[in-house]
């Protein structure tokens, strides 16, 4: 199994940038578990949530090697359309992916009307051949 990023090559974001970008990628699959499920505050002011994941993800991924793949798009568009086939193979989107925008407080500007910009989009862990599926009009991002 492994996690799939794409980000956008095309906002020419420093290093520094890039990686905070990917990092919320990453962060993004397991803290929406956290924030979906119950979460109770313990006596000690501490916070418990009991989180599901399934038995493959568990076992061939957090138990295994956190393979991890980050591909490039050369713009909005062409990352959209690694949105376009998780649809058509059937994943649900914040659940098995999801899209992060950044809200634009430091180098980039802003392309919704919100005041964001879309800057990647990350997977749950895959089988490598769905990963590949998605991945194959993409390259390794330098």
């Amino acid at each position: 199994m492994r996690r799939l990023f794409i980000m956008r090559k095309d906002l020419h974001m420093s290093t520094g940038k890039l990686l905070a970008q990917t990092c919320h990628c990453a962060e993004a699959y397991w803290t929406r578990q956290f924030r979906r499920e119950n979460v109770s505050v313990c006596a000690n002011g501490e916070y418990a949530a009991t989180v599901f994941i399934p038995k493959d993800v568990y076992e061939q991924y957090v138990c295994d090697s956190f393979t991890k793949t980050v591909c490039e798009a050369k713009s909005k568009t062409h990352l959209l359309k690694a949105k376009a086939t998780a649809d058509e193979m059937g994943l649900t989107e914040n659940i098995d992916y999801g899209l992060i925008y950044d809200k634009c407080l430091t180098e980039l500007e802003p392309e919704e009307q919100d005041g964001t910009t879309l800057t990647g989009i990350w997977f749950r862990p895959l089988p490598d051949e769905q990963a590949h599926m998605i991945s194959k009009k993409y390259q390794l991002y330098k």
